[in-house]
């Protein structure tokens, strides 16, 4: 008998047309184009500055909008809509079910799922789960993020890192064995003071001291971070290959979360993988948090083919990490 699978079968992805060059960084903070690059490998990043008055929600809603439009669905037939985010609209009312309605998904329900740079990975289980048990036919995962609403323009250590798009992949039943294979998801939650927001929470509500304090932008100590994305990314991406007896030459792609290039690059050699073999837009987008692996999808869609082995690596606030290895379901 042969196993039900989830499968992607379609993406689509959403960046501002403003571009936030390094060099306009320079006039912002003290740092410089050089500086920036070599330690990140960003020279650019999108920012939602033109839609004034427009949040998450916009770029979730045209990163959808382009994958029903390629692929040809009627929203009607989405069961389910799950935005990873760490920027919601609001934190009452979720911003899925805004999505939902506003693309026309009448007989979808959806919820929000945050766990900072790795929510999109942690969606793709959570995805992938529901169309296995077999209740659930299309689910609709769209990672997206205001990264600029809550980033510190005069704190160097964040500002030069972030910035804001949305991507979404649509995962259906497969039954050819392709699909999402395996994966090791992992959280350690001593990890939020080193990565994180102190105010806006139930631990601590605005007041206009917190305002004042700037406590409602986020802060990273960039040293600890570094080192834990480094040893985790690589750890977890080495260990879904040994525990699917994966080679490098046998993995297609690797598929990382674009927060530093340094860290990228210590995975795909931890992995021993050709660096060709690597997909990168952290030159052109930055660290887009819940948006990069789907942008990455986006951007390489042309290139994939029905069958290559992929594997996704992240590493977020709070701390959050984890790998998945997935088989490609069409040809584009």
């Amino acid at each position: 008998m042969t196993k039900l699978t989830a499968a992607i079968t379609a993406v689509g992805g959403y960046v501002p047309k403003f571009i936030m060059t390094n060099k306009m960084l320079e006039s912002m903070v003290d740092t410089n184009d050089e500086w920036i690059t070599s330690r990140t490998g960003i020279k650019e990043r999108r920012v939602l500055k033109d839609e004034e008055g427009k949040g998450t929600s916009y770029m979730a809603i045209k990163a959808a909008q382009d994958l029903i439009d390629k692929r040809g669905i009627d929203p009607g037939e989405i069961d389910l809509i799950i935005v990873a985010t760490a920027t919601p609209d609001s934190l009452v009312a979720s911003t899925a079910a805004f999505v939902a309605s506003e693309i026309g998904a009448t007989n979808a329900f959806g919820y929000d799922l945050l766990a900072a740079c790795s929510s999109f990975l942690f969606g793709m289980s959570t995805a992938s789960s529901f169309v296995q048990s077999g209740i659930y036919k299309k689910v609709l995962l769209i990672g997206a993020d205001k990264m600029s609403s809550i980033i510190d323009y005069t704190d160097r250590t964040t500002c030069i890192i972030f910035g804001d798009g949305a991507g979404a992949v649509l995962f259906e039943p497969n039954m050819e064995g392709l699909g999402l294979q395996d994966q090791y998801l992992r959280a350690d939650g001593n990890g939020r003071k080193y990565l994180g927001m102190d105010a806006g929470g139930s631990l601590m509500p605005a007041t206009e001291e917190t305002v004042k304090n700037r406590k409602h932008f986020i802060y990273q100590d960039g040293k600890s971070v570094f080192k834990f994305a480094v040893s985790n990314m690589a750890d977890v991406a080495a260990k879904i290959m040994e525990r699917n007896q994966l080679t490098g030459d046998e993995v297609s792609w690797l598929v990382p979360h674009q927060a530093n290039k340094r860290i990228i690059d210590a995975t795909a050699n931890r992995m021993d993988l050709d660096h060709s073999k690597v997909m990168m837009n952290i030159h052109r987008y930055g660290n887009t948090t819940s948006a990069t692996l789907p942008l990455l999808l986006h951007d390489y869609e042309e290139q994939l083919k029905k069958g290559d082995n992929l594997v996704f690596a992240a590493f977020g606030g709070g701390f959050t990490w984890g790998s998945i290895y997935l088989k490609w379901a069409y040809n584009k």
